[in-house]
């Protein structure tokens, strides 16, 4: 019990601090659960130095473009269309808007080019490379509902966030069975309930962040194509649940709608779809780090 007074006190007291310097609550939060997965009262003093120097040095540097489908996998078939090429085509234009425009944001895609990538790769990528940002692109179908029309920004579901954390456990307890574990790791322990409550923090964390910038793309979208904004929506796609930094998933329309599909199959429909996440980008990157 102890122990579990003394992690909320270090919360309060950052929050506080917080406070004192109107530093975002997603720098805060990012903070808490980077630096307290451990059980030494020492590590409060961990957490204001890197309050101090997070909130100054924070900067989106690398992203995960994840175009989806692929090779074998075309995805979803609209009339002379294939989800897997107009996935590409927008995440290339993407790419591009982004590195002309932030030449110091490191862009890497899952896919560059019409090949086959299983889901979990995709999300391995993301999380070996340390990415600050995980976009995944896509197209939308809904058999005999032609009508239905639009795009749909997703975050992973709540429902999915425990089986999450059961994951990250039990990849974690790998530690143990390293030497001198509990000196490399500040004490960390992965089996630690307390230990478990950070990581809980730190996945909520996340999904803040991707609800945000979910619904940053969402209004782009409606200023900036003749696509519907549907929403940002919750659901357990496997790409976005391994994932361990703010990931969103767009399902940039309907290609069962013969408007959203013709829209979509030109050039102009894409980079109008690309332009609009960028935008939502640009506005995404001042935020957490202003």
């Amino acid at each position: 019990m102890r122990k579990i007074f003394l992690f909320f006190v270090f919360i309060i007291s950052l929050t506080f601090k917080a406070e004192s310097k109107q530093v975002s609550i997603y720098t805060l939060t990012s903070i808490v659960a980077n630096s307290c997965c451990y059980e030494n009262v020492k590590v409060y003093h961990k957490f204001i130095k890197d309050f101090d120097e997070y909130q100054f040095e924070y900067r989106i540097k690398k992203i995960v473009i994840d175009p989806g489908h692929g090779g074998k996998d075309s995805g979803t078939l609209g009339s002379e269309t294939m989800e897997k090429d107009i996935a590409l085509k927008i995440s290339l234009e993407l790419g591009n808007l982004i590195a002309t425009q932030f030449p110091n944001v490191e862009i890497i895609y899952t896919r560059s080019t019409d090949v086959f990538i299983p889901l979990y790769k995709r999300a391995e990528l993301a999380n070996e490379l340390e990415a600050d940002l995980f976009i995944s692109i896509h197209c939308n179908a809904m058999e005999n509902a032609s009508q239905i029309h639009g795009s749909e920004i997703y975050v992973m579901g709540l429902h999915t966030a425990t089986e999450n954390l059961e994951i990250a456990k039990r990849e974690n307890a790998s530690i143990l069975m390293e030497s001198n574990f509990e000196t490399n790791y500040d004490g960390y322990d992965p089996n630690s309930d307390e230990n478990h409550i950070v990581l809980s923090m730190y996945q909520n964390a996340f999904l803040e962040q991707s609800i945000f910038f979910a619904s940053q793309i969402g209004d782009a979208i409606r200023d900036n194509t003749v696509l519907k904004n549907r929403g940002v929506r919750q659901a357990g796609f496997v790409v976005l649940r391994q994932t361990t930094m703010p990931s969103v998933l767009i399902e940039t329309g309907y290609l069962t709608n013969s408007k959203d599909n013709k829209d979509l199959a030109t050039t102009n429909g894409q980079k109008k779809m690309a332009f609009a996440i960028f935008e939502a980008f640009q506005s995404y990157k001042d935020t957490v780090e202003n």
